[in-house]
């Protein structure tokens, strides 16, 4: 099967072609670790573990290494640890564990390799050291600033020209800088700031040099995926791919870049102000994880995704029919040994998930007009491995159904429904229906829907 993927530098879909079958790369930008993830830092975490599924499923689990760095020091903690009056390295851990159980929520796996920023300074001043000696780079003023004139391919992965590229940017304006689009590799430190010895003196390192130090010990200097936001295409990208490329005598840093697009809440910019600022740990109070990932799943990664709450509600509805179809085939899965071709066809164009889904779709469909015993066991094992390399449908059928698996139901508990329950049958096989239908309207009211079979009654949560 030869995977298609949208190249960013090259601005085309092409055919993925690794450098080394037995040791595919990818390295996808994780989080600054100083406040809770929103959906949109949860977006490219989503759409490239499904990525990382399908070369799994391709290459094989032991040929894949996928990298996602925590960058642990930063400004933007800094500035939080004097805000708050909390260590930096309290901020640091607490938040990078809260985004590690968020996204475990959403049922993303974890990393092959999670480096940290502070645990691979070493090797980011071994690089400044070497842009510095080729002169790609420059000390001013304790700072140690990538000469963008240097490198004639500056603006390649963006497209942007001379002046987009000077007034789009966050670039700061540094009397020592000599060019305005210059980017900062290495800066001073205050006493009450993190800091590193270097030959540049006490300081820190620039957020763009991180990654590429980082992807580098891991990956190699040259590695297959590059993966993140679309808003990192500039500044953050292209000042990676300048610096990798510089630092390593022009070899080639990354084969295929990929980014997802941008992410509105509501059909507006995300803004607290709006009340529409989304942090996933908020949204896992109200909805299951695995209904968020639906939602982020149903557009295709490379398009603006409008995320309303409205549509976790219906993704939920549409993962509850799901699990009540693989509950009702009362048979064991026969879990077959590839996933289902058309869902796999799917993926290998550009990660089409949507359209994926909707062969999730037809097949729980054949699988509730099932009724051989073989065939069902044979749907239900083909609806459950072709979930799997989406993340979803993975969970146990009556514990979601049941409402279990978002950990907090509230209302009835699961005794209190199943003594009512006991209290109907009763009333039933009394001829009360009267009772009955009261017990039921009361269980309904509370959002619990009964189901009558043949001998027996099951029930679930709206």
């Amino acid at each position: 099967m030869t995977i298609q993927l949208f190249n960013t530098l090259k601005r085309v879909k092409e055919d993925f072609v690794p450098i080394d079958e037995r040791r595919v790369r990818m390295y996808v930008c994780g989080p600054t670790v100083y406040d809770y993830a929103h959906i949109g830092n949860a977006r490219p975490v989503v759409v490239f573990d499904v990525l990382y599924r399908l070369l799994r499923e391709t290459y094989g689990e032991d040929h894949v290494i996928y990298a996602r760095n925590i960058t642990d020091v930063d400004d933007k903690i800094i500035n939080r640890a004097m805000e708050s009056g909390e260590s930096i390295s309290d901020i640091t851990k607490r938040t990078e564990q809260a985004f590690l159980d968020d996204m475990s929520a959403l049922g993303a796996m974890h990393p092959d390799v999670q480096p940290r920023a502070t645990e691979h300074i070493a090797g980011m001043i071994t690089m400044i050291g070497k842009l510095v000696s080729a002169g790609h780079a420059y000390e001013a003023e304790g700072h140690v600033l990538f000469s963008v004139e240097s490198y004639r391919e500056y603006g390649g992965l963006s497209g942007r020209n001379r002046d987009e590229m000077v007034a789009g940017a966050r670039v700061e304006v540094a009397p020592y800088k000599r060019d305005p689009a210059d980017f900062v590799l290495w800066k001073p430190s205050e006493d009450d700031q993190p800091g590193w010895e270097s030959p540049w003196g006490r300081g820190r390192p620039g957020w763009h040099i991180e990654c590429s130090a980082m992807s580098e010990q891991h990956l190699g200097p040259t590695f297959d995926i590059h993966g993140g936001g679309q808003d990192l295409i500039f500044p953050h990208h292209e000042n990676e791919i300048a610096q990798s490329t510089c630092a390593h005598g022009g070899s080639k840093y990354v084969n295929y870049w990929m980014h997802n697009g941008y992410l509105m809440a509501e059909g507006e910019k995300m803004s607290k102000s709006l009340g529409n600022f989304y942090t996933v740990h908020d949204l896992l109070d109200e909805f299951p994880g695995e209904a968020i990932r639906l939602t982020l799943l149903k557009t295709h990664y490379r398009q603006p995704l409008d995320f309303r709450k409205d549509g976790i509600r219906e993704a939920k509805k549409e993962l509850d029919e799901f699990y009540l179809a693989l509950r009702n085939a009362d048979v064991k899965a026969e879990i077959p040994d590839q996933v289902s071709a058309p869902v796999l066809e799917a993926l290998a164009d550009d990660i089409n998930t949507p359209k994926a889904i909707s062969h999730l779709f037809e097949l729980k469909t054949k699988l509730n007009a099932a009724t051989d015993g073989r065939e069902k066991s044979q749907l239900k094992g083909e609806l459950m491995l072709s979930g799997d390399i989406l993340g979803v449908l993975g969970q146990d059928a009556d514990a979601w159904l049941r409402g279990s698996i978002k950990g907090d139901a509230e209302g009835l508990s699961d005794g209190d429904i199943d003594a009512l329950i006991e209290q109907r049958n009763q009333a039933r096989a009394g001829k009360d229906f009267a009772t009955s239908d009261r017990i039921r309207d009361e269980l309904a009211a509370q959002g619990v829907i009964l189901e009558d079979g043949a001998g027996t009654t099951t029930w679930r949560r709206q």
